[in-house]
């Protein structure tokens, strides 16, 4: 025979287990972290903003964009990203890569089209042109470029802001950071920081 009583016992404690953990798990755990993370880190625990002068936005000014997310842009006075995959390009609301596999005719034909359309606008030769102008990172909002593919378009951003070849080296090398902890991934240009440092100097 059922007992009822057995039934709601045991119910009534796997109810108060549950409230327990999401209080905990919930709501206690993500206060604490961000408690944690506004006190030891404020500048990154708010999206790591940064402001026309390249300043933290913790220190003064009003943001223009975020140090670890990509632009979308063609501006032919700028650097440009890398291809983005999420949404129409660099949209936080859709963060992803492509998917598609190596082989697939579509990534394929796509990176061929990049190739041609960046060697014409850099004035190169289609084979100059380095994979990450190519494809898209897994993310679709990665900020930061190849110090191969910021070399690339030194040149044009240089005759764009009337400023000389070696002046833009300078703000790339500047704007270049090393793998992580020395060992982790590759040399990167973020590139909204080098925009920012350009038209600083180009005096916009």
């Amino acid at each position: 025979m059922l007992d009822i009583y057995a039934l709601f016992r045991h119910s009534l404690a796997g109810l108060r287990v549950l409230v327990a953990m999401t209080l905990l798990l919930g709501v206690g755990y993500p206060l604490l972290v961000t408690g944690v993370a506004q006190v030891a880190f404020p500048w990154q625990a708010d999206g790591s903003l940064v402001t026309a002068t390249g300043a933290r936005t913790t220190d003064t000014g009003e943001a223009v964009g975020s140090a670890i997310v990509g632009q979308a842009g063609d501006d032919p006075a700028l650097f440009h990203n890398r291809p983005s995959a999420a949404g129409d390009g660099y949209d936080l609301l859709s963060t992803y890569g492509s998917n598609l596999g190596p082989n697939n005719p579509d990534l394929v034909a796509a990176i061929e089209e990049r190739r041609a359309a960046i060697a014409e606008r850099e004035d190169v030769d289609p084979a100059a042109v380095p994979p990450d102008a190519l494809t898209a990172s897994a993310s679709g909002i990665d900020p930061d470029i190849s110090p191969a593919y910021a070399a690339l378009q030194v040149p044009r951003v240089a005759a764009a802001n009337g400023l000389s070849e070696d002046e833009v080296r300078d703000l790339v090398a500047e704007n270049t950071s090393g793998r992580t902890w020395g060992v982790l991934g590759e040399p990167r240009v973020n590139v909204l920081l080098l925009n920012i440092a350009i038209r600083g100097l180009a005096g916009s």
